[in-house]
């Protein structure tokens, strides 16, 4: 097994696992509970995502690399509604005036 990457909490670990399954990549996260001992364990421990086929490391370290630099978002701008003419601010897909998608 190869350590991956150490995660900053639970929840990155688990979406990293996931995405790594979805390439067929086997992996394991490691210290995932660890957080309900506090007290008990140094305060620095946090969930390590394993690779269980060290064979594996290059891709996923490219697919890690993809997961802490995601691209960014296309900004989206406010539209006006082709059916009703109502404005519609950026952030909706659907009027929410008449239930037009937006085109």
């Amino acid at each position: 097994m190869q350590c991956l990457y150490q995660a900053g909490n639970r929840i990155e670990a688990q979406l990293l696992l996931a995405l790594l399954e979805q390439h067929r990549i086997d992996a394991v996260v490691l210290g995932d509970y660890l957080a309900g001992a506090a007290g008990e364990l140094p305060a620095d421990i946090f969930p390590s995502v394993w690779l269980i086929d060290e064979r594996d490391l290059i891709p996923a370290r490219a697919l890690l690399a993809q997961f802490l630099n995601p691209p960014p978002a296309p900004s989206a701008a406010p539209w006006v509604c082709p059916s009703c003419g109502e404005p519609v601010e950026c952030n909706f897909d659907l009027c929410w005036n008449c239930g037009r998608e937006r085109t």
